[in-house]
């Protein structure tokens, strides 16, 4: 059976286009396959999967990509911390703390703040451990926060960190029908939208025979004044 297959980074909620293809093409199947960021693109170079949402920065080489949406930038620390006091906070303010750096940030620093950890995390998800334990902070796009929640950590949104945007990413020569139809859900086309299909030629009209009108009803015999009918002329006489 033909499948559509659909991969997606840690924190990316593909849930609502998925909802959506299910209404659209019911007779075709969306597979959701979790991958990690940093594999994210070979996944779809290889035809792993048909498309990928990921996280900025993309190697777009061979590949489309369309941005979807900005994520919001945040740090988690834990609740005792003295950020968690505040409701915002800046990069001037994580200064004298340690910040984790993990192998698969997809936060594109001009600088790191803080202070740098003695080792980086292999994954976000070890550096969520560490923040536990009090070794340091972390900070990540907000989804990922929410991904690895926990009872003892939360986070604060940082005003003027660096934000990492998910897009939508499929081989350049991929032009099926079925991605085409991905796509413009993504984009938030109707189904009725003919954008990006190719459009059928529209069938010749039939010739309208030409309506012929009724026959004009003839008009009654003039009638003389004074009504009854028309005298005849008098018959001649035989001389």
């Amino acid at each position: 059976m033909t499948s559509f297959r659909l991969a997606y980074v840690p924190g990316a909620t593909p849930a609502k286009w998925v909802r959506t293809w299910g209404e659209r093409q019911p007779d075709v199947p969306l597979e959701l396959v979790p991958v990690a960021a940093a594999d994210a693109t070979e996944l779809i170079r290889s035809r792993g999967a048909d498309a990928a949402l990921l996280r900025s920065p993309i190697d777009r080489d061979g590949l489309h990509a369309i941005p979807l949406y900005t994520e919001t930038t945040v740090v988690v620390v834990p609740k005792d911390h003295l950020i968690a006091a505040a409701d915002e906070v800046s990069t001037t303010d994580l200064a004298d703390d340690v910040v984790l750096h993990p192998l698969d940030d997809t936060i594109e620093w001009p600088a790191l703040p803080g202070r740098p950890a003695i080792e980086r995390p292999e994954t976000t998800a070890d550096a969520i451990e560490l923040v536990a334990a009090g070794v340091g902070v972390l900070v990540v796009p907000q989804s990922l926060a929410r991904l690895h929640h926990r009872r003892d950590l939360t986070y604060r949104t940082v005003a003027d960190a660096p934000q990492s945007s998910v897009a939508l990413s499929w081989p350049e020569d991929e032009t099926s029908e079925l991605m085409e139809t991905f796509i413009g859900i993504v984009r938030g086309r109707t189904v009725n939208s003919t954008r990006g299909r190719q459009q059928q030629p529209a069938a010749p009209a039939e010739k309208k025979r030409p309506e012929r009108k009724p026959p004009a009803p003839k008009k009654p015999a003039a009638r003389r004044a004074g009504g009854g009918a028309p005298k005849r002329g008098k018959p001649r006489r035989k001389s």
